[in-house]
């Protein structure tokens, strides 16, 4: 599924953070292909090349391992919003650069979106917690650029926040499911379009940048 360089042979020994690395590795494999309740520990064992009791080592059941692998994926997802929004001060090029992080997101072959946004596991509190946290800390950045530029209220520049959130998970993970003839790179900017359409109907403070 990834274009990584081939695990570690059985019985080779790695510094402990490596072996971590390793093993979420094989484990994000194994959960994006048969979801969580399908996933066997030996299966990702087997995949790590690795024994049973050095899994259990690392992460004591299947569940630490799936929170292990949410949490390393709304880390890398927070930070390509964050550099998304950094990377320039004009809005119309920061509504693109948002949605274009998210289509990137959802395209990376490792498939580690589907944990986040198709989790089977969200009857769990512990999942829940970590998804709804990860959407309110998505939607809080851009909710501080809304409300800096706007001065709109923060719980109504939330909501736009939220609604921009929305709108760039859901088009992009049915772009890449559809598997259309649109160039990924088109196809945010089609959706870049219709958010900025939105989002300049409420002009910039005067004092604003």
């Amino acid at each position: 599924m990834t274009s990584e360089p081939d695990l570690p042979a059985r019985g080779v020994r790695l510094p402990r953070i490596a072996r971590r690395a390793q093993l979420l590795r094989a484990a994000r494999d194994v959960f994006v292909a048969n979801g969580y309740h399908a996933a066997a520990m030996d299966e990702i064992a087997d995949r790590a090349g690795v024994s049973k009791p050095v899994l259990y080592q690392h992460f004591p059941g299947k569940l630490d391992l799936y929170l292990a692998l949410v949490d390393d994926g709304s880390e890398e997802l927070l930070t390509r919003l964050h550099a998304a929004l950094r990377s320039t001060d004009d809005n119309k090029e920061r509504v693109t650069a948002t949605i274009s992080a998210y289509f990137a997101f959802v395209d990376d072959p490792a498939g580690t979106y589907r944990l986040l946004f198709e989790s089977d596991l969200t009857n769990e509190d512990a999942v829940r917690e970590r998804l709804d946290r990860l959407n309110v800390a998505c939607a809080d950045e851009i909710a501080k650029i809304i409300a800096e530029d706007t001065g709109l209220p923060v719980e109504e520049s939330h909501l736009l926040a939220i609604g921009m959130v929305g709108v760039a998970q859901v088009t992009a993970r049915y772009w890449l499911d559809t598997d259309g003839s649109i160039p990924r790179d088109a196809a945010a900017e089609l959706v870049a379009t219709l958010g900025w359409r939105g989002i300049r109907g409420f002009p910039k403070r005067d004092d604003a940048g």
